[in-house]
């Protein structure tokens, strides 16, 4: 190894500003330049919409580090307004452009990291180009929603795409007082979550008062000033001033394409487990590379802040003689819409059936802490795992707190290895305030242990929806309960009657037992299976259901 490696790292922020932090620390003696096209080597891009909005009322505070304490603490060459415009992989160059004044010039390497992270799509659809119509990636695209904010005092915005971005857009847009429409083309907001999850964000975007429009596409933005308008496939014209595009990200990977670098299907980089590009000089870190999926191991590419920080440290330390690896993506993720939460971690049920992995789910809605203790309120949890091993393959939840510290131990738990059986023995920590005697994540691990050793069989919403000939809804919620709404066809016996109402039931169908959330249901089941019935139940109960079918 080179005593005195030449490091050039294109790009800052999370992976490029770790990739030199750590490079400092483990080498005295290399020479590091880290070349950065804006004016902030590294920020808290996640941080940019709470800003907009007033919740983070210091922009000060989004900078996490600045050249001048970069050169001061780790004694780096940064070089900021400077881009890197070409890479000659043969002689081992970089061709930079120095934006204050368009001079290009050229700087050698020993070895090159590249992270120029990923730029928001602007879709081709007429007007998007516009003056009022932005994207949000960096400070300057912050500073400019706030100035044009401040300008023009936009009666509505349009937020087209209901993703991370979009959704905090919304929020922090409502927060300063400005009225919001949200256009999703799916049917559901926040797509690394499956379907029924994602309706309780929308109810809670209702809630707040955004306009919320889910099916539909954008097809032409109009006009300028406060007389914007935006066209959308269902025929609507929204008139608004202000339109935030957050329909998706792509990998800024054109650099390392020019430079005949391999990239994969979706323009990514290929790298392996040191980051190491095609070329072995050259490394990619964060939102630019595709990587492995933890559970299924095909390729994909996930643009979160931790995976780009742990891999910019990886490649620094292999170019440095130390061999970490990187150990691939579960895609842990966390977003806060309004007073809700969603949190997830592994693969969701949608990729499961996409690439074909064997798999049953459970859903629980257990109360985030005791229910005695004062302020307690419900979480919505979905488990997937592998129906014979009982191996977790992935989580979400959503609820108003405990969220995040429920999909955290999850994740932990994916990446051990454990399977729903050892949920069962984590011992968690507890005390009225934070939890329960029987955790939710203990409580996830209970009712799918019980599928697999087949003390009660599940069925799912969607079964229900057309009942065969031979099977019965069975209702045993409390008569209250089922006046406020059931699924049609189902009969009513409460669970606290239902032993002296078997009779009742005929023996010749298959009974399918549901209640509000799922533990009567489970109860129900126990009981008429000991009585010689064949019973499923409907995991989640009707609570679910209602998700499902809405």
């Amino acid at each position: 190894m080179n005593n005195k490696p030449k490091i050039v790292i294109i790009g800052g922020v999370a992976g490029g500003a770790s990739a030199a932090a750590r490079a400092r620390r483990l080498s005295e003696s290399a020479e590091i330049i880290l070349l950065e096209r804006g004016p902030h080597i590294s920020f808290a891009n996640c941080g940019l919409p709470y800003h907009i909005g007033g919740v983070i009322k210091e922009r000060q505070k989004l900078l996490v580090q600045t050249p001048e304490a970069m050169k001061k603490r780790f004694n780096i060459d940064v070089r900021v307004n400077t881009e890197a415009v070409k890479i000659d992989l043969a002689q081992k160059h970089v061709v930079i452009k120095n934006r204050a004044d368009n001079r290009e010039y050229t700087e050698t390497y020993d070895y090159l990291i590249l992270s120029p992270g990923a730029e928001p799509i602007r879709p081709p659809l007429p007007g998007a180009d516009g003056p009022n119509v932005f994207t949000l990636r960096n400070m300057a695209d912050m500073d400019a929603i706030i100035q044009f904010i401040q300008t023009i005092k936009p009666r509505r915005a349009v937020v087209v795409g209901g993703g991370y971005i979009g959704l905090e857009m919304a929020e922090n847009l409502i927060h300063r007082g400005i009225p919001v429409t949200l256009v999703e083309l799916e049917k559901q907001v926040m797509s690394p979550a499956d379907p029924e999850m994602a309706f309780p964000l929308h109810q809670e975007l209702k809630l707040a008062g955004v306009d919320l429009r889910l099916g539909v596409s954008v097809t032409a933005i109009h006009g300028g000033g406060n007389a914007l308008s935006v066209q959308l496939s269902s025929g609507d014209q929204i008139a608004c001033g202000l339109a935030i595009l957050s329909v998706g990200v792509r990998p800024d990977s054109k650099l390392a394409k020019d430079a005949g670098l391999n990239v994969g299907p979706r323009g990514a980089i290929a790298v392996n487990n040191f980051m190491q590009t095609s070329d072995p000089a050259v490394y990619a870190v964060g939102d630019t590379v595709e990587v492995e999926d933890f559970i299924g191991g095909f390729k994909t590419q996930i643009p979160l802040a931790g995976p780009a920080n742990r891999q910019g440290r990886i490649a620094a330390s292999h170019i440095l003689g130390q061999k970490l690896q990187y150990k691939k993506t579960q895609g842990t993720a966390v977003c806060k819409v309004f007073n809700q939460t969603i949190a997830m971690t592994g693969l969701n049920e949608k990729t499961l059936v996409r690439q074909n992995i064997p798999y049953e789910k459970i859903y629980v809605h257990p109360a985030d802490h005791a229910y005695y203790y004062p302020g307690a309120s419900p979480i919505s949890l979905k488990l997937l795992f592998d129906p014979k091993s009982g191996k977790i393959l992935g989580a979400q939840a959503v609820g108003s707190a405990g969220v995040d510290k429920r999909i955290d131990v999850l994740a932990v738990a994916i990446r051990a290895g454990m399977t729903v059986y050892d949920l069962e023995d984590l011992e968690l920590c507890y005390a009225p305030p934070y939890g329960s005697a029987k955790d939710p994540v203990n409580y996830a691990g209970f009712v799918a242990a019980n599928v697999l050793r087949g003390d009660v069989k599940l069925c799912h919403a969607a079964e229900t929806i057309n009942l065969k000939e031979n099977q019965l809804l069975l209702d045993v919620r409390t008569a209250g309960e089922v006046q406020a709404g059931t699924i049609p066809g189902a009969i009513s016996i409460p669970i606290d009657e239902l032993r002296n109402r078997v009779g009742e039931l005929p023996k010749h169908k298959e009974i399918l037992a549901f209640c509000q959330v799922g533990l009567r249901g489970y109860l129900a089941c126990r009981i008429l299976s000991q009585n010689g019935f064949n019973c499923r139940n409907l995991s989640g109960g009707y609570k679910t259901w209602t998700a499902v079918v809405s």
